[in-house]
């Protein structure tokens, strides 16, 4: 057979791809490289599996928390073709005032506290942290030195001029006095003898039996003893004086500090702590500063002889203590800080002020009738100036330009388009914007429009997120929604 024949062409094709270089190797890797692709086709479908199935649950999740949702949503398009197939208009009352009520910014209504405006008189105050001083203060100082013998005042007591505060041990004083009282008996009895010897000479004298000589030396003796008794008298008042320096008394009426010296010590004249200070609270004075461009008007109102009142508040600015009337200005500017000082004086016949007491002091300079009167919470400030939210009778607010004046801690007057009544906000103005649907919070401001909201809130016509209630047709069936009205938690799953 030759190699030509038909038969033996495909035995010895075998034969010679078997023997081929390489040939061995081939089959194998080919079969290897198939098995690859199959594994990553294998791992590929178990992915897909489970990622379609962590969908699904995410899916089944969605579809259970929408399902409220679409379900209204449902029935608000089925009322809106009912209302189409009428002729009649579908848009619901409901659905007009939710998405007014988005109008300002999404969500429900912000929810806002507010305050009414007032028209009324304002006051014109220069306001001024004051320092009360006591009218008068001594420090009541022993004038003689000796032992204290008793202390007859109590501590924190109110004590009467010339009252006895305390007394001395006498007994050195006692002594010198009568020392003094003896020098002046003695000097008294020389003299009135120079005196009868005076009296004989210019007699002699006059008979021409003595010298002029010997009577004016008789005269110059006589007024040596009325010298002499001058001194000594002078010496018993200052022996009197120190005995009654050892009876302390007030020199002022007022209030007793605390005792500084017990009885039984020995005091001293130059001593510098002194045996109590006294202070004189009333009437009491107060002490404040004001900037020095507020003190003309203060100034013209005290030439004028204006009697200006002043009114003393505690630290928190909410009870007043006292009032009383401005006294006078200080005569020069503090330069440093660029304030004057003022003196006020109250009566302080209840003792509610306390020397070195800190207070708020009110100036009451002017007042200007029929302000318009805003909290000062309500004043706003922005790029164009100052203004204030004012709600209207749809619970919308509008912004409302107003130029600030005088103001005191509870109300500011202000210029603007703004009646007595009008509600403005005072709490929450942060996120609000103009048109914006709010809610106040303080219901008894909306009078009966807030009770009729609260009560429909109780019987659930009203919609979840506060929007407002739609009307119900006429001939419809009691507790029936409107047509085209959301059904309830709608607006809870918006």
């Amino acid at each position: 057979m030759s190699e030509s024949d038909p038969a033996v062409r495909p035995e010895m094709a075998d034969r010679r791809s078997a023997t081929a270089p390489g040939g061995t190797a081939a089959a194998p890797r080919r079969r290897r490289w198939l098995g690859w692709a199959v594994l990553g086709v294998v791992l590929c479908g178990a992915a897909a599996t489970v990622w379609l199935a962590v969908e699904r649950s995410r899916s089944a999740a969605a579809t259970a928390v929408k399902g409220p949702a679409k379900a209204a949503g449902a029935e608000k398009a089925a009322g809106a073709d009912k209302g189409s197939a009428d002729g009649k208009s579908a848009a619901p009352a409901e659905g007009r005032r939710d998405s007014a009520g988005r109008k300002g910014g999404g969500g429900p209504p912000a929810v806002v506290g507010v305050r009414q405006v007032r028209v009324g008189p304002m006051e014109i105050v220069q306001a001024g942290l004051g320092t009360v001083t006591p009218r008068n203060t001594v420090v009541v100082r022993s004038r003689v030195d000796g032992p204290l013998r008793r202390v007859l005042f109590r501590e924190g007591e109110m004590v009467k001029a010339g009252q006895l505060l305390a007394e001395i041990d006498p007994a050195p004083y006692e002594v010198a006095l009568q020392q003094a009282t003896g020098a002046l008996a003695r000097d008294e009895a020389l003299l009135r003898n120079a005196r009868v010897d005076l009296e004989r000479f210019r007699t002699l004298l006059a008979q021409d039996s003595i010298a002029r000589q010997q009577v004016d030396t008789q005269e110059a003796l006589v007024r040596q003893y009325e010298g002499t008794l001058l001194a000594n008298r002078a010496q018993v008042d200052n022996a009197k004086l120190q005995l009654s320096y050892t009876r302390i008394t007030a020199p002022i009426g007022g209030r007793a500090g605390l005792r500084l010296v017990d009885a039984g010590n020995l005091i001293r004249a130059g001593d510098t702590t002194g045996l109590v200070t006294l202070a004189q609270i009333a009437p009491i004075t107060v002490v404040f500063p004001i900037p020095e461009d507020a003190l003309p008007p203060v100034l013209a109102q005290l030439k004028a002889g204006a009697r200006l009142r002043v009114e003393a508040w505690d630290r928190s600015n909410l009870n007043r203590l006292a009032t009383g009337v401005l006294l006078t200005a200080d005569n020069q500017i503090d330069t440093q800080t660029g304030t004057v000082r003022l003196k006020a004086q109250f009566a302080n016949a209840d003792g509610a002020l306390f020397p070195n007491q800190f207070v708020n002091v009110r100036l009451k300079l002017d007042r200007i009738e029929d302000a318009i009167l805003v909290p000062p919470a309500a004043i706003q400030r922005g790029r164009e100036g100052t203004f204030v939210y004012a709600v209207d009778e749809e619970n919308r607010v509008r912004v409302v330009p107003v130029k600030p004046g005088p103001s005191t801690p509870e109300q500011v007057a202000v210029e603007g388009e703004l009646a007595a009544g009008t509600q403005v906000v005072i709490d929450g103005a942060d996120r609000l914007r103009p048109g914006m649907r709010v809610e106040v919070a303080d219901r008894s401001a909306q009078g009966k429009g807030g009770q009729r909201r609260r009560d429909g809130a109780k019987k659930g016509d009203a919609p979840a997120g506060g929007a407002p209630a739609a009307e119900v047709p006429a001939g419809a069936a009691p507790g029936s929604a409107p047509s085209g009205a959301p059904a309830a938690g709608a607006g809870a799953a918006r």
